[in-house]
């Protein structure tokens, strides 16, 4: 596959995945790792990514987990292209379609409702100044305040179906209290921390309509105390 200026390819180091990233847009990170371990699919499953950057996400999950089908909407077209590329290289077209829009019309390509959404959104409030505009964007919650992400979740998911989501852990309370105002039950939840003791994300599994009750799981370290990421970050809490 021809690369642009400014890409690269990196191994996942997973089933074989590779991962086509440019250095001038918005490169992932741990976070997205995370997510895709703690993501729990069924074979039949339908499935909505919203957000998907260079589509890392649901790539991984493509050897982690068996779906379906997965829609990922991704609003940035400079980010979508590069998830398509992507999906390409990894021969997952049959299973990931990358969709192009903003998840407000999310209507227009789901017919009924499906079985998992899960999202890695923008979750900072205050931009960096000189930013560009594609790592803003895909940081910052302006374009998808958290309200509007449940509220859109819980209408495109089933009754029973499941919402995987990792968020800045300082703004855990309007995680859980927009969930649950939406009917999006928190069941499964951790939280994440640095090698200085530092908490960094919440990651939260919750199930539409469902009832009462959150098993909390022990915080994963993903740093040791040099910043060196740990091994124990790309097998915990696998699915």
């Amino acid at each position: 596959m021809k690369l642009e200026k400014d890409e690269r390819i990196e191994d996942l180091q997973c089933g074989g995945l590779n991962i086509i990233q440019n250095k001038n847009l918005y490169t992932f990170t741990s976070d997205s790792v995370i997510l895709a371990n703690f993501i729990g699919t069924k074979p039949k499953d339908e499935c909505v990514e919203i957000g998907t950057g260079c589509g890392v996400i649901s790539i991984l999950l493509s050897a982690k987990t068996k779906f379906s089908h997965i829609k990922a909407f991704e609003l940035q077209k400079v980010m979508s292209d590069l998830a398509q590329k992507n999906v390409v290289l990894n021969g997952l077209d049959e299973k990931i379609e990358i969709i192009n829009d903003d998840i407000e019309n999310f209507n227009k390509y789901i017919n009924g409702q499906v079985d998992v959404v899960f999202s890695n959104p923008p979750y900072m409030k205050e931009s960096v100044v000189n930013e560009n505009e594609v790592k803003s964007i895909a940081r910052h919650d302006k374009t998808l305040p958290l309200e509007r992400l449940c509220y859109l979740t819980s209408k495109m998911l089933k009754s029973g179906g499941a919402f995987y989501l990792v968020y800045g852990a300082n703004r855990a309370a309007e995680v859980i209290y927009q969930l649950k105002k939406h009917s999006l039950e928190p069941k499964k939840m951790f939280f994440t921390q640095n090698g200085k003791g530092k908490t960094i994300l919440i990651v939260v599994k919750a199930v539409k309509d469902g009832k009462e009750g959150v098993e909390v799981l022990e915080n994963l370290v993903t740093n040791d105390k040099d910043g060196k990421y740990l091994e124990m970050l790309h097998t915990k809490y696998v699915k």
